[in-house]
């Protein structure tokens, strides 16, 4: 009788449990060039992407987002982006749009809460989520210098922690677990920047123009601290040089010329480096008085005779 030779063959196959895992990246949150002698508030954002890893098993997963100080320190609350002379300028993080909830962390409540987002993975899939850090430089900043101010998170600056939990989400004051720390920029450009007004020059009214006329106006400048700077007048609607600038009534003028200096000896022209007022900024209003003169002249018909300057600030 034959025999039948049986023959098995047995395959060993295992299952190796993928691990839970969370992963963040932070773009940088660029100001690119801020005027701070406007006054106002300059905004951008950066944004934090999340990415959780459930494994086999359906997770829920508990994430909160510590923002520090980062290297540029901060005083009361309020960050600091620095320059390469250390010299700040005012800064922070928030929460939303509004900008009216500061974004902070567990480590230092002083800036504000963590930001605290709840993710559910089924099991083998991967929830991802964006949070976005809106970001504004103070207005009224204008001391602040010409330059580019950074801050840098990361390390210890930064501390994005997770966790699972099954029902109930812990506090971000208690989840410490699985620090990730990713790296982004804050920084803004401050660029040079020059404001001016001018004041009116009203020689009065005359009879007779047989002797000088003076009178005296101004110009504010306001530039950003540190910026060279240059004022010049133009001659006029129909001038031919600083002291023969021209007050017309129709076809009829009085002469005039405007003058750096009381004593009426240096006139105020166009050209740098000749006739201009040169200056240097403080992020303060620096006044620069404006002397005019009416030369003794035959006299035109009476009326109302004007001119209109040209206030150039070259920086």
């Amino acid at each position: 009788m034959p025999r039948l030779i049986l023959l098995a063959c047995f395959l060993l196959v295992s299952a190796q449990a993928q691990a839970q895992s969370c992963s963040f990246s932070v773009s940088n949150a660029n100001f690119g060039s801020v005027d701070t002698l406007s006054g106002a508030a300059a905004d951008t954002t950066a944004t934090v992407n999340i990415s959780c890893n459930a494994g086999l098993t359906g997770l829920n997963f508990r994430v909160c987002l510590n923002l520090n100080a980062g290297t540029g320190g901060a005083t009361s609350g309020i960050r600091h982006m620095r320059n390469a002379t250390n010299a700040a300028l005012n800064y922070n993080f928030y929460q939303e749009a509004a900008r009216t909830t500061p974004w902070g962390s567990r480590e230092q409540p002083d800036l504000g809460s963590p930001v605290a987002v709840n993710l559910t993975a089924l099991p083998l899939t991967t929830a991802m989520a964006t949070r976005t850090i809106y970001a504004r430089v103070f207005g009224s900043q204008q001391s602040a210098t010409a330059d580019l101010y950074t801050s840098t998170f990361s390390g210890s600056q930064v501390n994005f922690n997770w966790t699972t939990y099954l029902l109930t989400a812990p506090a971000c004051g208690s989840v410490t677990q699985n620090p990730t720390q990713p790296s982004f920029t804050a920084q803004a450009n401050v660029v040079n920047n020059c404001n001016v007004t001018a004041q009116n020059i009203d020689f009065g009214s005359h009879g007779v123009l047989d002797a000088a006329a003076d009178a005296a106006g101004g110009i504010d400048v306001t530039c950003t601290p540190g910026t060279t700077y240059n004022v010049g007048l133009n001659n006029g609607l129909s001038g031919t040089s600083p002291t023969a600038r021209r007050m017309t009534l129709g076809g009829q003028a009085v002469t005039y010329g405007l003058y750096k200096d009381a004593a009426r000896s240096q006139p105020w022209g166009g050209t740098i480096g000749a006739d201009t007022v040169a200056g240097t900024g403080a992020g303060a209003t620096q006044n620069l008085p404006v002397y005019g003169r009416v030369p003794a002249q035959s006299t035109p018909s009476p009326g109302t005779y004007t001119d209109t300057v040209v206030v150039t600030v070259t920086y």
